[in-house]
């Protein structure tokens, strides 16, 4: 569920984006040394208005900001805003099928790990298949080539066809559950997994063809029948990064709450805050499901989101991400 907090009665697009513009004109903001000095009254301004809209309000404000002054808000935001808060503004302003094209693009574009392959699971994995169809769209568009392409560009084969066979996906997306087939594709999986034999393309056809509802009924079934989880069962397989990738779909489609609730966790523990982690995880469940994250996230790190937000970042970057979980109004 969302923790976005929309106001009952919400201005116009249009005065919405006269405010903004006000707001990205002040001297203090145009200052990277009033930035770090923290909150002055137009960032409270840009937070109350932005951090108070959802994605089709923030759409319409968008549009009205070009027609009105013949300028990308963007590209203000862009030159006028720096610093941490900037970078998670900026994604939250564009529209969610672009932003998550433009966080996979940067995450195909730098040094491999399986750690940034995250974002593109969370969109095949933790996303509605809808959306998926959509962020594909915005990738042609905004990059002109595929996400299939650069995937197979840069990934490594056996990771390559996980991958792929995730974002090509076109998945039904009614709870509709089949408790024989179930049953059958749990003993397929388990026979398959304790044999180590990851990528295996009957592993790639269930977790890439079957709803998610589906889905977690089999790992259900897979526990009840099995000594183990499927996720321990991978675990017990061994190291390396099939192993990592196929952990992390597993938990992104059976539990994305958890899946959140970490990645949040990790960008906080260790030296230094890892604030592209953290803003993308704020940013992009928001509107979907961060209240789940908030919830599971004490039971598994005996604190809250808030608590690790407010320790760990400051200023109006942590009022923006407090403002988007729904812990600053």
């Amino acid at each position: 569920m969302t923790t976005l907090r929309v106001p009952d009665m919400v201005p116009t697009p249009e005065e919405d984006a006269q405010k903004l513009r006000e707001a990205l004109q002040g001297a203090p903001v145009s200052s990277p040394l009033a930035f770090l000095q923290g909150n002055g009254e137009e960032e409270k301004l840009l937070i109350r208005i932005l951090g108070h809209r959802n994605a089709t309000q923030r759409k319409q404000i968008r549009e009205m900001y070009q027609q009105l002054y013949n300028e990308n808000l963007i590209d203000r935001i862009n030159s006028e805003i720096f610093g941490d808060f900037k970078d998670a503004l900026i994604m939250w302003t564009y529209d969610p099928a672009e932003r998550h094209a433009i966080l996979a693009h940067k995450s195909l574009k730098k040094k491999f790990s399986v750690k940034r392959l995250q974002v593109i699971v969370e969109i095949a994995c933790a996303s509605s298949p809808y959306h998926l169809i959509a962020v594909r769209k915005a990738y042609c568009s905004l990059f002109d080539c595929s996400l299939e392409e650069d995937i197979v560009s840069i990934v490594p084969f056996a990771l390559r066809k996980l991958l792929l066979g995730l974002v090509s996906s076109i998945r039904y997306d009614k709870e509709l559950v089949d408790t024989e087939l179930a049953k059958s594709e749990a003993d397929v999986l388990h026979h398959v997994i304790t044999s180590k034999r990851f990528d295996d393309d009957k592993v790639i056809h269930i977790l890439s063809t079957r709803n998610f509802y589906q889905l977690r009924l089999t790992f259900e079934c897979y526990r009840n029948k099995h000594a183990n989880s499927i996720e321990q069962d991978i675990k017990n397989g061994g190291k390396g990064d099939m192993v990592s990738l196929l952990k992390m779909v597993i938990l992104c489609i059976d539990h994305p709450e958890m899946h959140f609730a970490e990645v949040i966790r990790d960008s906080i523990l260790g030296l230094g805050t890892d604030e592209k982690a953290l803003s993308r995880v704020i940013v992009t469940r928001a509107e979907i499901d961060m209240k789940n994250v908030k919830e599971v996230y004490p039971h598994i790190y005996k604190c809250t989101v808030e608590d690790d937000v407010v320790g760990d970042t400051s200023g109006s970057y942590k009022d923006f991400l407090l403002t988007l979980t729904g812990d600053k109004y």
